[in-house]
C-alpha cells in the first residue's frame, strides 16, 4: 500500500457516529495539518467510512487527552458532547487494561476541560452509559424572536460548548428539520459562526421529558443525535418552564430531564440553576447516554508519508 496508514476506531454515541483517530498512539507527520481534508473524505457516507465527525486525539498538558472535532465539511468545532462521551469510552477501555478504569477521564476541548466516566456493565449490544460533566453554558437567552419566512419565530439560545438555538413545536414529526433548520442555522442573528438548531416537543404527561430533533452545522443536515443539543434543549426548556413560571430556581436543587433523540435513545441531562440578576445562571451541567465501539480498521491517505 502507498500513502499514510490511518488506524481508526468507529464509535457511536446514542446515534451520533464518529471516526476516532488516536494521534497520541502514533505520529502522523504533516498530515496533522490536513485533518479537515481527512474529515471530508472519511465522513463521506458514500465514498468514505461515513460519520457525523472525525475526532482526533492529541497529547494534552492538562488532561488525559486533547480532543479535536472535525465536521464532515472539514470545519473544526469547539466541542462535541456525544463525541466526548465516545472518547471517554475509548480511553477508559485502554486505561482499564493498564489496571485503572475507575477514575474519570479528563478531556481538553476548544470549549474547555470536561470530565467523563463510564458507568456500570455493558449492555447486550456492547453499549455502556457514559456520564460527562460539561463546561458551564453561556449566553443563555430564553426569549428571542427572529423573522423567518415572513413570520416571527420564538426560540431560546444557549452555548453548551457550541451555540444552539432551541425551538419548541407542537408536533415534532411534522417539522421540516432540513429546510427550517438551515434557515435558522444561517440566520444573521447568529452570524458569523451560525448555530445548531434543536426542535423540541415536551411530553404533555411527563414535564421532565422531551423529544428533540437537531440540525447540525458542519454536518449541514439532521443527525440522529446531538449531545450538546440535548443538553442545550434541556437547559432552555427547563429554565424557561421553571424560572419563568415559578420565578425562582434554588441553586441547591438539581434538575433532571430525559431527552429522547431522533435515534430513539434517551439521554439524561441534569444541572443546577439560579437567578443571576435577570438572567438564569446554569452550572454543574451533566450529560449521560450510551456509547459503544462498532469496529476498528485502517484506511490509507494518498500522497506519500504525511
Amino acid at each position: 500500500m502507498t500513502g499514510v496508514p490511518i488506524p481508526f476506531t468507529k464509535m457511536v454515541g446514542t446515534g451520533n457516529d464518529f471516526v476516532v483517530v488516536d494521534a497520541v498512539a502514533r505520529s502522523f507527520g504533516r498530515l496533522r495539518a490536513r485533518w479537515g481534508a481527512v474529515s471530508r473524505a472519511l465522513c463521506d457516507r458514500h465514498a468514505g467510512i461515513g460519520a457525523d465527525g472525525l475526532l482526533v486525539l492529541e497529547r494534552s498538558p492538562r488532561a488525559d487527552v486533547r480532543m479535536r472535532v472535525f465536521n464532515p465539511d472539514g470545519s473544526e468545532a469547539e466541542m462535541c458532547g456525544n463525541g466526548a462521551r465516545c472518547v471517554a469510552r475509548y480511553l477508559q477501555e485502554r486505561i482499564r487494561r493498564r489496571g485503572d478504569g475507575k477514575a474519570p477521564v479528563t478531556i481538553e476541548t476548544r470549549a474547555g476541560l470536561i470530565a467523563a466516566k463510564v458507568l456500570g456493565r455493558p449492555a447486550a449490544d456492547g453499549a455502556r452509559r457514559v456520564a460527562m460533566r460539561m463546561t458551564d453554558p453561556t449566553g443563555l437567552r430564553l426569549e428571542m424572536s427572529l423573522p423567518v419566512e415572513g413570520r416571527r419565530l420564538r426560540l431560546g439560545f444557549v452555548n453548551a460548548g457550541v451555540p444552539h438555538a432551541v425551538v419548541s413545536v407542537a408536533s415534532l414529526d411534522a417539522v421540516d428539520v432540513a429546510r427550517l433548520g438551515r434557515l435558522i442555522r444561517r440566520h444573521r442573528a447568529f452570524a458569523p459562526a451560525g448555530a445548531n438548531v434543536n426542535f423540541i416537543q415536551p411530553d404533555a404527561r411527563h414535564p421532565s421529558r422531551l423529544r428533540v430533533r437537531t440540525y447540525e452545522r458542519g454536518v449541514e443536515g439532521e443527525t440522529l443525535a446531538c449531545g450538546t443539543g440535548a443538553a442545550a434543549s434541556a437547559v432552555v426548556y427547563g429554565a424557561r418552564r421553571q424560572l419563568v413560571a415559578d420565578g425562582a430556581m434554588p441553586s441547591t436543587e438539581r434538575h433532571r430531564y430525559e431527552v429522547q433523540v431522533q435515534s430513539g435513545e434517551v439521554m439524561a441531562v441534569s444541572f443546577r440553576a439560579s437567578r443571576a440578576g435577570r438572567t438564569p445562571r446554569v452550572t454543574d451541567l451533566m450529560l449521560e447516554g450510551g456509547a459503544e465501539q462498532v469496529f476498528e480498521g485502517t484506511v490509507v491517505w494518498p500522497g506519500g508519508r504525511g
